[in-house]
């Protein structure tokens, strides 16, 4: 099986793969790092208000305003060789210039996401005749995508992942024992482990706030269910709560490239996009396991209280690995009617469920499995 691993590295740095000359990609790393050092040529004042503006348009992005403005910087500080000057210099942006805005009625009629409208904005201005508010645009661009990169996301544990037969994404997590335990904390958090020698006195017990299991994953606080499909969290809300603050993350992270897309060479990205998918993918396919579990559990309940004599028709979870969501497969077990309910029925669409799913091409090869696993669970409940 593929394994695939992250270790800490460096904020600000590119990946060896997209360094190497005659690359596909050597020129996304060569776009990202000509934004990087122009932010660093910047004064602290500069620096400071492109963070300012770069807070309210990755805000706006994400709550997806209709309409949004923001305004660029006075002056910026040129490079040498950087827009046809020999030597560093300043440039200065007219005050007419500043004010920009990006979005409208026709867009919010049209429903145009403000991210696509924002990036067709800061395009427009990088074209701009005037190198001062060019330079300016691309600025505002680099500082927006890092600031939900760097600052929106909480960073998380080094994380190894390795991925199941035929799948292509990395989401089981390998155990490291050596990796050190999580620091001693309060007790409404933790779990208690032991410390020291068995009968050693005095030494108490050494609290960790996740269970070894969650300690495996990126952010273990996103963790709601264990290897087994147990609920780690109160309720199923809870872990409904948690999938969706990893569908955010992910999110934010398709923002910040849909408009710098040479973000993506940037290792703090790609570390944090394999840590948080490989989680995402693992715990979403767990809650759908879950809850597959409890449908199971209702449908006999009821049918001990002969309560499904009336039809039954099934929506069965999933989680769907190309849209990064949970999904649901319905289909008929017994038509409506006054037919009574017999565990064969639902013995036989599930199998007959088995073989539509196997040639629906419309899901990936590792949905698919994860579908047939959970329709064979839902048949060997019943057989």
């Amino acid at each position: 099986m593929a394994t695939k691993s992250t270790t800490a590295q460096k904020p600000g740095g590119t990946s060896t793969s997209y360094q190497q000359p005659g690359s596909p990609a050597n020129y996304l790393a060569q776009e990202y790092n000509r934004w990087r050092l122009l932010l660093d040529a910047q004064p602290n004042l500069t620096k400071r208000f492109l963070e300012t503006q770069a807070r309210i348009l990755a805000d706006a992005v994400i709550v997806r305003s209709p309409q949004v403005r923001f305004t660029l910087p006075d002056r910026v500080v040129v490079k040498h060789g950087e827009a046809n000057h020999s030597q560093p210099a300043t440039l200065l942006v007219s005050a007419k210039l500043r004010e920009q805005m990006a979005g409208g009625l026709i867009d919010r009629m049209t429903r145009t996401e403000v991210n696509a409208i924002l990036g067709q904005r800061l395009t427009e201005l990088e074209n701009s005749s005037s190198q001062a508010v060019s330079i300016s645009a691309g600025l505002i661009r680099h500082s927006t995508a890092n600031h939900m990169v760097y600052t929106m996301l909480p960073s998380g544990r080094s994380v190894s992942y390795q991925a199941a037969e035929g799948e292509e994404i990395a989401s089981i997590p390998v155990s490291d024992s050596l990796e050190a335990d999580s620091a001693i904390t309060a007790t409404t958090d933790a779990i208690a482990e032991a410390e020291g020698e068995a009968g050693e006195e005095g030494r108490g017990e050494l609290l960790v706030p996740y269970v070894p299991w969650a300690r495996r994953f990126y952010l273990p606080q996103w963790v709601p269910l264990d290897a087994k499909d147990h609920l780690l969290v109160n309720s199923a809300g809870e872990a409904e709560a948690a999938i969706a603050s990893m569908q955010q993350y992910l999110r934010i992270l398709h923002a910040a490239v849909s408009l710098a897309p040479y973000m993506v060479v940037d290792e703090t990205y790609q570390r944090k996009r394999y840590g948080i998918l490989g989680q995402l993918v693992n715990q979403g396919r767990a809650l759908a396991r879950y809850q597959t579990q409890e449908i199971i559990q209702t449908i006999q309940q009821r049918a001990t209280a002969q309560d499904l004599n009336r039809g039954l028709s099934l929506s069965l979870p999933y989680f769907d690995d190309q849209v990064l969501r949970i999904a649901s497969h319905d289909f008929e077990i017994i038509p409506a009617g006054r037919i009574m309910f017999t565990p064969a029925f639902v013995v036989r669409a599930a199998r007959q469920e088995q073989v539509k799913v196997a040639q629906d091409t419309r899901l990936s090869p590792s949905t698919r499995k994860h579908l047939l696993d959970e329709l064979q669970n839902l048949e060997s409940a019943f057989e």
